[in-house]
C-alpha cells in the first residue's frame, strides 16, 4: 500500500524556522510530481507549495511568497518544505501529497495516493 508520513511540524515562535518532510513508501513509481498544502482551523485545504518530478520546476502560493521553499531528493520519493519567517497565521496542518504531473492546483492531489495524517505546524506569537 503506497502511503505518506509527513514529519518535522512543531511549536515554534514568530519569525522561527521550521523544516519539514515528506515521504512516499510502498510505490514502485520512480517519480511524482509532489506539493505540500495546509489546512488551519475553520478553513479549507489549501495549496502551499509543488515540485515537478524532476525539480526543476517548483511554485509557491501567494500567501507564502518566498518564505517557504519546496525541494526533493534525487531518488525522487521524498519532499521537502523550508518554512522561514515563519508568522502565526501560518499555524496549521500541513499535508503533502503526490500526482503523476507537476500541478498547482490542490484538487489534482489526493486522488493517487491517499492524504496522510499531515503534520502539525504552530507559529506562537
Amino acid at each position: 500500500q503506497v502511503r505518506l508520513v509527513e514529519t518535522g511540524g512543531g511549536l515554534v515562535q514568530a519569525g522561527g524556522s521550521l523544516r519539514l518532510s515528506c515521504a512516499i513508501s510502498g510505490s514502485t513509481e520512480r517519480k511524482y510530481g509532489m506539493a505540500w498544502c495546509r489546512q488551519s482551523p475553520g478553513k479549507e485545504r489549501e495549496f502551499v507549495a509543488a515540485i515537478s518530478r524532476s525539480g526543476s520546476t517548483s511554485s509557491t502560493s501567494d500567501s507564502v511568497e518566498d518564505r517557504f521553499t519546496i525541494s526533493r531528493d534525487y531518488a525522487g520519493k521524498t519532499a521537502y518544505l523550508q518554512l522561514n519567517s515563519l508568522t502565526p497565521e501560518d499555524t496549521a496542518v500541513y499535508y503533502c501529497n503526490a500526482a503523476r504531473f507537476y500541478s498547482t492546483s490542490y484538487s489534482d492531489y489526493g486522488k493517487l495516493i491517499p492524504w496522510g495524517q499531515g503534520t502539525q505546524v504552530t507559529v506562537s506569537s
